[in-house]
């Protein structure tokens, strides 16, 4: 490839997606909500809340520990799959390997999801060698961190958006976590999936991903849930 390919690849990556619902004409409150849905349901956090569940909906499955010790269990759930990956990132754009923390090309986001991929395995690990974790975390530690291999390899091709990755996987957990309890817990998942379609509308208002990523990013992370439950369960 030659340095001028290689310039228009790379110029190719920032420009902003061309399908999207982006319109200068949004009045700013439908922009404003946009950006703090994206912020307050960033596929980082999705970790957090889903622990947040299983200690609402679930809490026999933390039997014989303290209320402390659960909260230190929240605790270090958010600085695994949250602060760790997020400082990455901000180290990262204080060290010049890329422009912003936001991570708005293919190019940018390939070191974060090799970051978030240790810290997601790690997980994985834990909750697979330590007993006295709810089982289901077994099959969710292992969906995320499948999916952020799945990402990884798409972002080889185009930006798949890693907000409704964390969405379409966390609705799959929460369903196969029902199925897994034989609890039927339509109302959490109704609101997952009313959550899901607003941060999947919110990211093409923001003109941050095209229909196709969008798209592509919910079945990823729903599919990725699925074989893992079924391997792992």
């Amino acid at each position: 490839m030659t340095t001028d390919s290689s310039n228009n690849y790379f110029n190719n990556q920032q420009e902003p997606s061309q399908t999207s619902l982006s319109n200068p004409s949004w009045p700013f409150i439908v922009t404003g909500f946009a950006k703090l849905l994206s912020y307050l349901f960033h596929p980082l956090f999705i970790p957090t809340y889903f622990f947040l569940y299983l200690m609402q909906f679930y809490s026999f499955e933390f039997a014989g520990i303290t209320d402390w010790q659960l909260k230190l269990r929240l605790f270090g759930v958010f600085w695994m799959t949250a602060f760790f990956p997020a400082f990455a990132v901000f180290l990262l754009w204080r060290l010049k390997f890329s422009s912003g923390i936001f991570l708005r090309t293919q190019k940018e986001r390939i070191v974060p999801y090799i970051i978030t991929m240790f810290f997601y395995w790690w997980m994985h690990y834990l909750s697979r060698n330590f007993p006295d974790q709810p089982e289901v975390l077994k099959f969710f530690y292992t969906g995320i961190f499948m999916c952020s291999v799945a990402g990884l390899l798409a972002n080889n091709s185009y930006k798949i958006s890693m907000h409704a990755m964390g969405a379409g996987g966390f609705v799959a957990a929460l369903i196969f976590t029902s199925f897994h309890y034989q609890n039927t817990d339509g109302i959490a998942i109704s609101i997952a999936l009313l959550l899901a379609g607003f941060i999947s509308t919110a990211r093409l208002i923001l003109n941050e991903h095209s229909f196709k990523e969008v798209y592509t990013g919910l079945a990823a992370g729903a599919i990725c849930q699925l074989l893992s439950y079924y391997f792992v369960m």
